[in-house]
C-alpha cells in the first residue's frame, strides 16, 4: 500500500487559489452560440462568496441539505464551494432523473433549497420539485420565475470570512444510481473529498498546468473526484462542454492534457476516425514508420487530444481492443474503479505498469483483498460516513474490521492490480444448477465493433444467452436484410471464439439482436450508463422459450 501525503481539505484549496492565482482562468463555460464565459480564481470564490451570503440570509439550520439538479457548468462548482461555506450540505441530483425520483431525493434528502441549472428535460422533472420547496435558477437554466443566480450575486455582498470545515463534518450526500430499486444517500466528508483529490494527484502527478474537460455527470463521484475536486486541490483549469453537437468544437477549445471518460464514448470516437478513414488504411499506414508519427497526431488532433498525457475510462469494462488501438495512437488510456461509498478512491491504472482486463492498482492510503467467496473487499480513507438514514443498511456494507463488501468478484495478480470478475449478485443459475457470472462473459462480447452494449442472461434455462444492442452507427439497419446477412457471419464467429474460451456450463446458446434501444430515459439505463440488468431480463424474460425453441444461433427480434 502505497502511503498517503498530506490531506488538504476542499474550501482550504479554494482560498488559497482565490489569492494565489486570482488573474488565472479557472473555468471555462460556453454560454451557447459561440459565446464563451470565462472565470478567474478571484471571481469564481468571489461569486460563491456572494451566494453563500445569501444562502446565509436564509438562516438554515446548520448543516443543512440544498440540491443541486444541473448538467455540469461553472456554476456547479460555484454552488457547491458556496453551499460548504455557508455551513452546508451539498445534495447533487442528475441532470437525466425523472421525476419521481427527482422527488424521492429531495424528500428523503430533506433538502431546503434547489438550484436548477442547465438542463434538458426540466419540463419532465419539475412536477418532481414539491411546489413549497424554494428555487435558484443558473444562468443556462431553462426559463423559470425562481430568483436568479446573477441577480442574487449583484444584490449581496461577499462573505469575508473564510469558513472552516472540519474534515469529519459532512460535505455531501451522493445517491447512488439505483440498478436495484431507490437510490441509497451516500454521506461523505470533507476528508474523504481531500483524500481523493489529494490521492489521485499523487498517484498521476496531476498539476496546475493540466487542463480537464468536465462532462461526465458531477453527481456521479468520478467526476467529482477526479475533475472538480482534483482541480480545486491542485488549482488547474477547468473547461465545460456546451452541447452533445458541439462536444468536439468544446474538446478542442480544451486541448485537455487530462481526460476522463467512458466506454461508450471511447467507442464513439474510434468509430468517427473509421468513418473518416477505414481500419485497414489506417493499420497499415500506422506501420510505415516515416508516415505513422504524422498520422498518429493527425487522428489524435481531430479529437482534441493531442496534448493528453493520459486518459481515464470507468463506469464500465473497456474492451481489451479499443484500449490497445489507443495506446497504438500514443494515447496512454488507463481504467480505473470505485464505489460512490467510497468516493470512487480505490483503484487506478498507472501509465507504464497497466495491464489489460485489469482495473489497476490501489490508490494511496488504500487496501484491497479478495474474501473466501471471492468477493472484493476494500479499506479507503474516503470511505462514507454511511448511508443517509439507514443504520441497518449501513451496518450490512462493512465487515467486522473495517472493509467495505463491494459485492464485485475479483482477483488480485502478484503486482497487486485488480481484476473484476463479475457481481456476486448477478450471478445466475441455469436449469442445470450451474451458476454464471455474466460479466466474464460480456466483456469478451463487448468489443465487436458494430456492439454497443450487452447483457448475458439465462436463470433457469439450459445455457446463457447474450442480449446485445447495436451501436449507433448500425441501430438504425436493424431491419434491414442485406444488413442482417452481411453482419451475422462475424457474430457467429464472435459467439464461437467465445464459447471456446469459457466452461461448458458458460456458453451462450444464442444471440440475440434487440431492437428496443437502451436508453437512460426508457428506463434500461441508469445516470451513469450502467444496464439496468434486472429491468432488462424482466423485459425480455417473456421472450426466451421461442427464442430457445427456435434453435437459432443468431435471433433478430
Amino acid at each position: 500500500m502505497t502511503s498517503l501525503k498530506k490531506v488538504k481539505l476542499p474550501l482550504e484549496q479554494a482560498y488559497r487559489w482565490e489569492k494565489a492565482k486570482a488573474d488565472d482562468i479557472y473555468l471555462t463555460q460556453p454560454m451557447g452560440n459561440g459565446v464563451v464565459q470565462e472565470y478567474t480564481w478571484n471571481r469564481a470564490i468571489g461569486e460563491a462568496r456572494r451566494m453563500a451570503s445569501y444562502l446565509k440570509s436564509l438562516n438554515y439550520p446548520p448543516k443543512s441539505r440544498i440540491a443541486i439538479l444541473s448538467k455540469n457548468c461553472a456554476h456547479w462548482i460555484m454552488t457547491d464551494l458556496a453551499i460548504w461555506m455557508a455551513g452546508h450540505v451539498t445534495v447533487p441530483l442528475y441532470p437525466t432523473l425523472n421525476s419521481d425520483t427527482v422527488n424521492y431525493i429531495l424528500k428523503h434528502s430533506d433538502s431546503q433549497l434547489l438550484f436548477v441549472g442547465k438542463l434538458d428535460d426540466w419540463d419532465d422533472m419539475k412536477a418532481g420539485v414539491p411546489a413549497d420547496l424554494p428555487c435558484v435558477s443558473y444562468p443556462l437554466s431553462p426559463k423559470t420565475d425562481y430568483p436568479s443566480w446573477d441577480n442574487i450575486v449583484a444584490e449581496n455582498a461577499p462573505m469575508q470570512e473564510d469558513t472552516v470545515r472540519e474534515p469529519d463534518e459532512m460535505a455531501t450526500i451522493v445517491y447512488t444510481s439505483g440498478s436495484t430499486g431507490q437510490p441509497k444517500g451516500v454521506m461523505l466528508s470533507f476528508y474523504a473529498m481531500g483524500v481523493a483529490a489529494s490521492g489521485v494527484a499523487q498517484a498521476l502527478d496531476i498539476n496546475p498546468s493540466d487542463r480537464m474537460l468536465s462532462y461526465l455527470p458531477l453527481a456521479h463521484v468520478f467526476e467529482r473526484y477526479a475533475v472538480e475536486q482534483s482541480s480545486i486541490h491542485i488549482g488547474s483549469q477547468l473547461f465545460f462542454a456546451d452541447a452533445l453537437d458541439t462536444f468536439l468544437e468544446d474538446l478542442r477549445r480544451a486541448k485537455p492534457t487530462v481526460f476522463i471518460s467512458v466506454p461508450r464514448l471511447w467507442s464513439k470516437f474510434q468509430m468517427g476516425i473509421f468513418k473518416k478513414m477505414p481500419p485497414k488504411k489506417l493499420n497499415r499506414l500506422l506501420k510505415i514508420p516515416i508516415v505513422s508519427g504524422l498520422v498518429k497526431k493527425k487522428v489524435l488532433t481531430a479529437l482534441g487530444l493531442e496534448y493528453c498525457r493520459f486518459a481515464g475510462s470507468g463506469s464500465a469494462p473497456l474492451s481489451g481492443d479499443i484500449i490497445n488501438w489507443y495506446r497504438n495512437l500514443g494515447l496512454e488510456l488507463l481504467e480505473g474503479y470505485g464505489m460512490s461509498e467510497n468516493f470512487a478512491y480505490s483503484h487506478i491504472s498507472l501509465p507504464g505498469r497497466s495491464k489489460v482486463g485489469y482495473v489497476g492498482e490501489p490508490l494511496p492510503g488504500v487496501e484491497q483483498r479478495i474474501s473466501e467467496i471471492g468477493e472484493i473487499e476494500i479499506k479507503s480513507p474516503a470511505t462514507m460516513m454511511g448511508y443517509y438514514k439507514d443504520e441497518e443498511k449501513t451496518k450490512e456494507s462493512f465487515t467486522e474490521d473495517g472493509f467495505l463488501l463491494t459485492g464485485d468478484k475479483g482477483e488480485i495478480d502478484s503486482a497487486g492490480r485488480l481484476k473484476i470478475t463479475g457481481r456476486i449478485k448477478e450471478m445466475f443459475k441455469t436449469s442445470k444448477g450451474k451458476y454464471v457470472a455474466p460479466a466474464p462473459i460480456e466483456n469478451k462480447i463487448i468489443g465487436h465493433d458494430a456492439i454497443e452494449m450487452v447483457c448475458v442472461a439465462g436463470a433457469d434455462c439450459p445455457q446463457p444467452h447474450a442480449l446485445i444492442m447495436l451501436s449507433d452507427e448500425t441501430f438504425a439497419q436493424h431491419g434491414d436484410a442485406d444488413f442482417r446477412k452481411e453482419l451475422e457471419p462475424s457474430l457467429l464467429e464472435l459467439m464461437k471464439e467465445v464459447n471456446n474460451s469459457v466452461d461448458p456450463h458458460e456458453q451462450l446458446q444464442f444471440m440475440v439482436i434487440v431492437k428496443d434501444q437502451w436508453l437512460i430515459e426508457n428506463d434500461f439505463l441508469t445516470p451513469t450508463m450502467k444496464i439496468k440488468r434486472n429491468i432488462i431480463e424482466e423485459v425480455y424474460k417473456p421472450l426466451e422459450d421461442k427464442w430457445y425453441a427456435g434453435r437459432q444461433k443468431i435471433v433478430w427480434q
